[in-house]
């Protein structure tokens, strides 16, 4: 379906959840995985983005995430992430992203669960919870936790698991209105989080690519790009 469907029960004490994908981030000139052939930046993801990786070769996946992350500080949040964060003038809204970036925050979005991991921040690699903010763009070969250990990029690999993915089941069952965007659901455990909706809660999909979405009757997918999309609800919202 095209169409939005009646918001007119929705107030300033409904919760809207925005669960966020890499079409989101794209739009601000953030390369993807899946838009480039299997490739980030040339590289195999299995070379890069798994703890097979990490332990192969350090100095290849810190300066993958280096580059990654030096990329990011030179983008800017794009029309749909600030659609996303005006919202938070008429109703509560929270956001789960399966983007590391930080542009949901740079856009001021206030409330911003991160599936996979910050890019901004590392970790130890022998502690999960020794978690640091990253001045500048670089973790360097030698950079350690208080433990001791190689820092190493906050986020989940491919084979790791998704520590966020129960809070964030959690936050889905809360929600008043579900706006999916940006993400093809085809990454799971993300794409399951639709299954803990409340009975009778309308989801929005915004999307150009065809959703799966028979298993949810009351979905609703605009096939328009997350930037276009978002100006359209936000207008359906306001009114």
């Amino acid at each position: 379906m095209n169409d939005f469907p009646d918001l007119g029960k929705l107030g300033s004490q409904s919760k809207l959840v925005f669960l966020s994908g890499a079409g989101v981030s794209a739009e601000s000139g953030i390369s993807t995985f899946r838009d480039s052939g299997g490739l980030w930046e040339k590289h195999n993801i299995y070379d890069v983005a798994t703890p097979e990786a990490w332990r192969a070769n350090q100095d290849l996946v810190l300066e993958f995430y280096n580059q990654r992350r030096k990329q990011l500080l030179q983008v800017e949040p794009n029309a749909a992430h600030r659609a996303i964060a005006r919202l938070q003038d008429y109703f509560k809204v929270e956001v789960i992203t399966q983007n590391v970036d930080d542009l949901h925050e740079r856009a001021g979005s206030e409330k911003v669960m991160h599936l996979h991991g910050e890019l901004r921040k590392s970790r130890s690699s022998v502690d999960d919870s020794l978690v640091y903010d990253i001045d500048g763009w670089e973790i360097k070969k030698g950079d350690l936790c208080e433990k001791g250990s190689q820092l190493r990029p906050h986020v989940v690999w491919f084979g790791e698991m998704v520590p966020m993915i129960e809070p964030a089941q959690e936050l889905v069952s809360q929600a008043d209105l579900l706006v999916v965007v940006g993400t093809s659901l085809n990454v799971y455990p993300a794409a399951g989080l639709l299954h803990a909706v409340r009975a009778g809660t309308p989801i929005i999909a915004i999307d150009p690519a065809p959703l799966d979405l028979d298993h949810f009757p009351r979905t609703y997918h605009l096939r328009e790009k997350a930037g276009e999309g978002m100006q359209k609800l936000w207008l359906k919202l306001r009114r």
